[in-house]
């Protein structure tokens, strides 16, 4: 989304670096699809594009490539198997140096899979990712956002996997906060605190049986992250 990229960017270096990761498991023509799309928006924006073609470990723990990842002023995640990508990133020299950016003043976004992986990550898909194990009440993320548990596509989800909505509640430790974010809408954390939803749909704040719909503009009072970076996920 340009207008969320744009404020993320406002007042910091015009390079926005892209990893394809989380869409490795589905084959070479989607991480080329990521990648394209990366180079083609924010070149658009007149952004210098930074591609970062990690799909597994071994390019991970690449120094050439976490080289990449100085200066920039955006980092973002696309969208594929949060779980890949968890497996993937945590622990490596790329991730450390993501998370050195961050905490130096970069902006830290994701969409889909990406915004799951950075909050505090999603029940395993069966047949997808056979690079970790979970057992309910339990959900691997990246550790971004941990009290923060967020489900994309949320206008879509329940068409496309029926359930998934009180599965995914499930599968997370009591006290998470759970939030449905619908497609082309995004949420951003603010310096001041909470976050603002930006974008076309809503967000909605899961509390059992109750939902809570924000629509662009509203803050929203959620666990924020653990570094006074910008956050944005989509």
């Amino acid at each position: 989304m340009e207008p969320v990229d744009a404020a993320l960017l406002r007042d910091r270096p015009p390079r926005a670096a892209f990893l394809p990761t989380a869409a490795a498991l589905e084959g070479d023509e989607r991480v080329a699809y990521w990648l394209d799309l990366g180079k083609r928006h924010y070149s658009g924006m007149g952004i210098e594009p930074v591609p970062l073609d990690v799909r597994r470990r071994a390019d991970a723990d690449n120094p050439a490539l976490a080289a990449l990842l100085r200066g920039v002023g955006l980092i973002y995640l696309s969208g594929g198997d949060p779980f890949h990508l968890t497996a993937t990133l945590e622990g490596t020299r790329v991730w450390a140096a993501v998370t050195e950016a961050w905490t130096q003043g970069a902006a830290l976004a994701g969409c889909s899979a990406g915004a799951m992986a950075l909050s505090a990550g999603s029940p395993v898909l069966p047949g997808r990712s056979e690079a970790v194990t979970v057992t309910a009440g339990e959900a691997n993320g990246l550790g971004v956002v941990p009290g923060l548990a967020v489900m994309p596509h949320f206008d879509m989800i329940e068409r496309w996997r029926p359930g998934a909505i009180e599965r995914f509640a499930d599968w997370h430790p009591r006290g998470t906060v759970l939030v449905g974010i619908e497609e082309n809408t995004a949420i951003v954390s603010r310096p001041e605190g909470g976050w603002e939803v930006a974008g076309e749909g809503a967000v909605w704040v899961i509390d059992g049986e109750e939902r809570t719909k924000a629509t662009a503009g509203d803050v929203l009072d959620l666990p924020g992250p653990l570094s006074d970076g910008d956050d944005g996920d989509e």
